[in-house]
């Protein structure tokens, strides 16, 4: 792949760029305190924004790595960060990178996910060159699969008990979009 690091974009609501410490008492006011946020997540709600500046800290820090994908999601008309989307995993032998992301409970169901989903999906197969972007939820959490098949990505299967969570080993409905199959359904992008 090419990798080209956290570039921001912007879309019609939402500018999606790399985090400051500046954005750590948003975070943890929007959802990195939320335990419905994290329900599905591989990591506890914080207490104290003191462990938010240690993480956003180490987003900073790996920014200088080209190949290290997170991105604050930041509607315009609020001006802070009320999620993240990001790289979470990635196979440099099949150009594949899987996606993972959360956002505040107070924006659910209002189509920023989705929105924040469909604005990289562009730029990893055009500028970084990723041939298959995939990504998993719990059967449990469907919402995540909706923001998903919502951005052209296709169910593949279930992994049983194939993952964990906060909730414990759980299973995996996974997801995948081909660069090829993105293409021939947006020949003009």
């Amino acid at each position: 792949m090419e990798h080209k690091g956290a570039v921001q974009i912007e879309t019609e609501r939402l500018i999606l760029r790399r985090f400051t410490l500046d954005d750590a008492e948003a975070a943890f006011r929007n959802w990195e305190s939320d335990p419905r946020v994290t329900e599905f997540l591989r990591w506890q709600a914080y207490t104290e924004l003191d462990g938010v500046k240690k993480t956003l800290q180490s987003w900073i820090d790996r920014y200088a790595d080209p190949a290290f994908y997170q991105w604050a999601i930041v509607p315009k008309v609020l001006g802070e960060p009320i999620g993240t989307i990001s790289v979470v995993g990635m196979k440099e032998r099949t150009n594949t990178v899987h996606i993972g992301y959360c956002i505040g409970s107070a924006w659910w169901r209002q189509g920023y996910t989705s929105e924040a989903f469909a604005a990289i999906i562009p730029f990893l197969f055009d500028e970084v060159k990723a041939q298959r972007i995939e990504a998993q939820h719990d059967p449990d959490n469907p919402g995540s699969g909706a923001v998903m098949r919502k951005c052209g990505l296709t169910y593949e299967g279930t992994l049983r008990r194939a993952d964990w969570s906060n909730r414990g080993i759980v299973d995996a409905c996974m997801y995948a979009l081909l660069a090829e199959d993105y293409h021939r359904a947006n020949p003009n992008v």
